[in-house]
């Protein structure tokens, strides 16, 4: 079975004991993957900023990150819509084909309604009552479309598999508000350079706390996958050598370009680096990691046949 370019292949008509487990994704539909995680990650810190009235004045401040976003979430759509190989499914729906679209899928349509209610209401001054209500539901509809898709792509895991992962949705939304919130500088950087009013060390800190944050998950994610002691003397840990790829990517890589932009005010480019950055890294992350969780249940399966 080839994993579709969504965290859900929602299989609802189908048994929970008879649905099929995931196998193994091909990079393509993880780097799919990863952009609509950045887009949603960039909805909610913007919501979350609009709704707190916490964001900068001006109406191309946020219209930039909205259609960023916008274009990050939608590209698995419009794979799906071209039926790319690997592709044709967004969120267990395929469009085009007469099938109504899957609970997950019409969460995930839903989300653009406030999106597109903060591109109207967004104007020189953001502290309208209805566009921080907006940004509220804006980025409510984005958390609550993530969590979603995590846990009916955890129903279609083993048990084993389902226990292993208890950490993926904390662990989703956390990487999505660290590489939005890289996204999100380098738009507001591209308009003037500055994140907000009181500069952009605190913005720093905060992405900086995020990586933090997002590692002590990760890592807890991985031992909860192949705890040391399920492991005999000997026994290779599963993905070294593509988590250290990726935490390089993700977390070494971004954090120096954001002390150095820091020290030296070097720009849009580095900041543009980081974000690409941590894109690519997570990528390979999470083919690691639901490789991994493939293996896993395949072996349950071998262990468990008639399941």
């Amino acid at each position: 079975m080839t994993q579709s370019s969504s965290d859900l292949q929602a299989c609802t008509s189908v048994p929970a004991e008879r649905r099929p487990w995931p196998s193994a994704p091909a990079y393509p539909a993880s780097l799919l993957r990863m952009l609509a995680l950045s887009g949603y990650g960039l909805w909610m810190l913007l919501g979350l900023a609009l709704a707190l009235g916490l964001y900068r004045q001006g109406r191309s401040e946020a219209l930039l990150p909205l259609a960023l976003g916008a274009g990050f979430v939608s590209v698995g759509l419009l794979a799906a819509y071209l039926h790319l190989p690997g592709l044709a499914e967004w969120h267990g729906w395929r469009p085009g084909r007469h099938s109504r679209p899957s609970g997950e899928a019409l969460l995930a349509l839903a989300t653009y309604l406030p999106m597109l209610a903060v591109a109207g209401l967004v104007r020189g001054d953001n502290a309208f009552w209805a566009t921080r209500v907006a940004g509220a539901a804006l980025a409510l509809c984005s958390a609550a479309s993530l969590i979603y898709a995590v846990q009916a792509y955890r129903r279609r895991l083993s048990a084993n598999g389902l226990r292993a992962s208890t950490q993926l949705p904390a662990s989703r939304v956390v990487a999505a508000c660290y590489a939005g919130g890289l996204w999100l500088w380098l738009c507001l950087a591209l308009q003037d350079g500055a994140v907000h009013l009181a500069g952009t060390r605190p913005w720093i800190m905060v992405l900086l706390v995020l990586a933090l944050l997002l590692g002590l998950i990760e890592g807890l994610r991985w031992q909860a996958l192949s705890p040391p002691q399920a492991r005999a003397p000997g026994d290779p840990v599963p993905g070294r050598g593509a988590r250290f790829v990726a935490a390089l990517f993700t977390y070494a890589m971004p954090s120096l370009a954001l002390l150095v932009v820091d020290l030296s005010d070097a720009g849009v480019s580095l900041v543009a680096f980081a974000a690409l950055s941590c894109l690519l890294g997570r990528t390979i992350e999470q083919h690691a990691y639901e490789t991994a969780l493939a293996r896993l249940c395949r072996g349950d399966r071998s262990e468990h046949p008639d399941v």
